[in-house]
């Protein structure tokens, strides 16, 4: 593929706007991909503003980059209008600190961090590592605060702890996010495995019993937004709501991050996963409403139906 001169402009354009610019697949607030996920969060730690591009809006910028910098996948990141790479070149430069070092900031802390292996967790895992030569035992902790144990070869670069007799390796970010986690077998309903618990983890949306979302809705101390589709809300619904679409998403994201808002669903879970997104927007005042629509019929309004 050739490089119009049109796309061109536009791809120096955006390098024209900003020292830092990183061509991805969504954005950094709703990444399409897992690599460009990654790249994003490893910047978001680093840097409060930055410039990106979501490719999947513009055909010509998705194909187009890849002839102007001939790197042939996405994400791609630029500073001071030069390619640095992919998600695996920034992931290594983000490790050793090199990345750190190229927008002019601190060396990275790469103390590695205290955690703990339950004596049960560890022999689950070394049962696992067996099976597996030339292996090591790598944990991630994305920007989510979510957690996942892989097996795989070291890459190099990564921080390296020791636990329960085990060697865990981290890469930067992870490490940070790891400090003081405790691993634990256990056994629950849903059946046998790992525990992990982090202590530097943001606490999770709290839940809003009915009787105290009415209070604050008579005191207009709340938004509450309801996130079930149109032929729900028609069914029953609480005056005042705001019905949860595209438009209403957009307001809501750019409110102050202070901002009261609650969120309320049939029974309280479909409510919760739209709570927990905008937490990860860095929303400090979300609730999810307990028992949702369903318990305000209950407790609150018998004349709104139950379905």
């Amino acid at each position: 593929m050739s490089l119009s001169d049109a796309t061109r402009e536009k791809i120096e354009h955006y390098l024209d706007q900003d020292r830092v610019v990183l061509f991805m697949k969504g954005s950094p607030r709703q990444p399409m991909c897992g690599f460009s996920a990654k790249t994003a969060g490893m910047l978001d730690s680093l840097l409060g503003e930055y410039t990106s591009v979501d490719v999947l809006a513009d055909e010509e910028i998705r194909e187009g980059i890849k002839v102007y910098g001939q790197w042939p996948t996405i994400p791609q990141l630029y500073i001071d209008k030069e390619l640095v790479g992919g998600c695996d070149i920034v992931t290594g430069m983000f490790n050793n600190g090199e990345l750190h070092e190229m927008l002019g900031l601190e060396k990275p802390d790469r103390t590695p961090p205290e955690i703990i292996i339950t004596e049960a967790a560890a022999a689950k895992i070394a049962e696992a590592m067996a099976d597996h030569d030339d292996v090591a035992l790598h944990l991630q902790v994305d920007a989510d605060w979510q957690t996942r144990f892989s097996l795989a070869p070291a890459q190099g670069g990564e921080i390296a702890t020791q636990a329960g007799g085990l060697t865990v390796l981290l890469d930067l970010a992870s490490a940070q996010r790891a400090r003081g986690a405790k691993i634990d077998w256990v056994s629950t309903m849903q059946g046998e495995g790992l525990s992990i618990d982090l202590p530097g983890a943001p606490a999770p949306v709290p839940q809003m019993p009915v009787a105290e979302l009415k209070d604050k809705l008579d005191a207009g101390a709340i938004t509450l937004v309801d996130v079930r589709p149109m032929d729900e809300r028609e069914k029953a619904s609480i005056e005042g709501a705001l019905g949860m679409d595209a438009t209403v998403m957009s307001q809501l994201e750019a409110m102050p991050t202070d901002t009261p808002i609650a969120f309320i669903c049939h029974t309280g879970v479909r409510s919760q996963a739209a709570a927990e997104h905008f937490r990860k927007l860095g929303f400090t005042a979300v609730a999810n409403v307990a028992g949702g629509i369903h318990a305000w019929s209950v407790e609150i309004d018998p004349s709104i139906p139950t379905y």
